[in-house]
């Protein structure tokens, strides 16, 4: 059996594994599809991960040292690459009820032939209705933070809302956003492709931030009023400069990139204040989120699949190129490492 491994910085390889028997409480899966994820595991891939000598700590709600005798990052030859897999069950333990031999499931899991995973109580595992779009099913990661950062930016009917950043995240916000009911949707991003999925699939409007002056145009498609709602996915500081500047009065920023640290020159001195701007800080992940309890994060993944699954979401054009797993190697390093301006999300075939 074949799995997908970081063997050094920047190097990804097939290596061999030996499958083990499933627990009582498991499933086995044989993998059709899946996909990596274009973000921090990218991070973690060319070994630069911010992470490598603070963690944060949920006690005291910031980031500690890590103890001295503290793993520091990724094990290269032990981490594995991938973010979402679909596939069969091909073998259960004797606990598991809620799925049978031939089922056809979707899960986080690594890019390898089989997957075992908890299948007693875990909601993250899926059943694939049939018929349904595994294109759709590997965008159940990237939907979650797109449909947290609509609803964070209280998204509603008529407003004019701007999607920085145009990567899954970026894609899947625009859908919402304009079935949400939004007047006018911009898309911003260098890159021309992602531009134009993003008109093919809901935006009005899409500007290259080079050379642009993106806040100025944003005032100009809204009669000079400016953006009820930007979502920003880029964590560019620039990104966030002209979002201060295009803002309406009082709108909101739904910022959901994990940024960088800025650069000297970020200035929060001008159109800041004089556009009253608020930003909310948006993660799925976090418990309990703005909604709480309302809102768990078993519901936004509950409500996301559901998109995905009955069409209302449409990831096709999102998932390109697809390769086969035997070309995933160098399909990785190519498209999600050194060139990521060629695919918005990499599709694997087994």
């Amino acid at each position: 059996m074949k799995k997908l491994v970081a063997t050094q910085p920047r190097v990804a390889e097939l290596m061999d594994y030996e499958d083990r028997p499933v627990a009582a409480h498991e499933v086995k899966i044989r993998v059709k599809f899946g996909a990596p994820k274009h973000g921090t595991e990218v991070v973690d891939f060319r070994g630069v991960s911010p992470f490598i000598d603070e963690e944060f700590s949920a006690e005291w709600g910031m980031f500690v040292p890590r103890p001295a005798d503290a793993p520091r990052g990724i094990v290269f030859g032990e981490f594995q690459l991938g973010n979402m897999v679909v596939g069969t069950v091909c073998e259960r333990g004797d606990e598991v009820t809620d799925y049978a031999l031939g089922d056809d499931v979707c899960t986080y899991g690594p890019l390898s032939e089989t997957v075992i995973i908890n299948a007693v109580n875990n909601y993250k595992l899926r059943k694939m209705p049939a018929g349904a779009s595994w294109k759709n099913a590997v965008c159940y990661d990237p939907a979650q933070f797109a449909m947290s950062g609509v609803r964070d930016g209280n998204v509603r009917v008529g407003d004019f809302v701007v999607i920085v950043g145009l990567g899954a995240i970026g894609q899947i916000a625009v859908q919402l956003a304009k079935k949400a009911g939004a007047s006018i949707v911009i898309g911003v991003d260098p890159l021309e492709k992602r531009g134009e999925i993003a008109l093919k699939n809901g935006a009005d409007a899409v500007f290259n931030p080079i050379g642009t002056d993106i806040g100025l145009e944003i005032k100009k498609l809204t009669g000079k009023l400016g953006a009820d709602v930007i979502i920003e996915t880029s964590g560019n500081a620039q990104a966030l400069q002209a979002a201060l500047r295009g803002i309406a009065y009082g709108g909101t920023i739904s910022y959901v990139a994990f940024a960088k640290p800025f650069a000297e020159g970020f200035n929060l001195g001008r159109e800041a204040h004089f556009n009253n701007a608020k930003i909310i800080f948006s993660r799925a992940c976090s418990e309990p989120n703005p909604d709480y309890p309302r809102w768990s994060r078993k519901r936004i993944e509950d409500a996301c699949w559901e998109l995905l699954m009955n069409g209302y979401l449409n990831c096709d054009d999102l998932i390109d190129p697809v390769v086969t797993f035997s070309n995933s190697a160098e399909s990785y390093m190519k498209y999600v490492d050194q060139h990521p301006d060629q695919s918005i999300k990499l599709g694997i075939t087994f």
